[in-house]
């Protein structure tokens, strides 16, 4: 839109408000003061309507609220009992793991010890027996003859 079009609404819109303003003041069948009575008058009924359509929904919102407040604080209640049991049960299998961790690992530390012992006891059972049936034999070096060897 060109800044011209933009000028002529504008003025136009002026031209209006004038003529509507000097039409109006010369055929108003009242005088400017019972006017602005008479709307004042609806100003303040057109408030008062207003106002009244406030209270009459505020009051419903607050009546729905007030019938639906204790079905959310029961399930509020509910959730909370149930968030309880959960942690109590938690902490129960927190406090079982914790001690059959701890079982299990004297446990398996017990295993791997039995497990040692007896692998070091074997092993000295092994160098024993290997010690005393190297007691009775003798080594003999022996030269290796070669065929190339021979031949010479």
């Amino acid at each position: 839109m060109s800044i011209k079009s933009k000028i002529a609404i504008a003025f136009g819109s002026v031209i209006g408000a004038v003529v509507g303003v000097a039409v109006g003041t010369l055929i108003a069948p009242r005088s400017g003061a019972e006017t602005r009575a008479m709307a004042a008058d609806a100003m303040n009924d057109a408030w008062d309507s207003a106002v009244d359509t406030y209270e009459r929904g505020a009051s419903k919102v607050g009546e729905k609220i007030g019938s639906v407040r204790p079905s959310v604080d029961a399930t509020t209640d509910d959730l909370r009992a149930k968030v309880d049991l959960a942690r109590e049960r938690m902490d129960k299998l927190r406090e079982s793991l914790s001690d059959a961790v701890a079982t299990t690992s004297a446990q398996v530390s017990d295993a791997v010890s039995a497990v040692t012992d007896k692998v070091v006891s074997v092993e000295e059972a092994v160098a024993d027996q290997m010690s005393t049936e190297a007691e009775g034999v003798q080594v003999e070096a022996v030269e290796d003859e070669t065929p190339a060897d021979a031949a010479e």
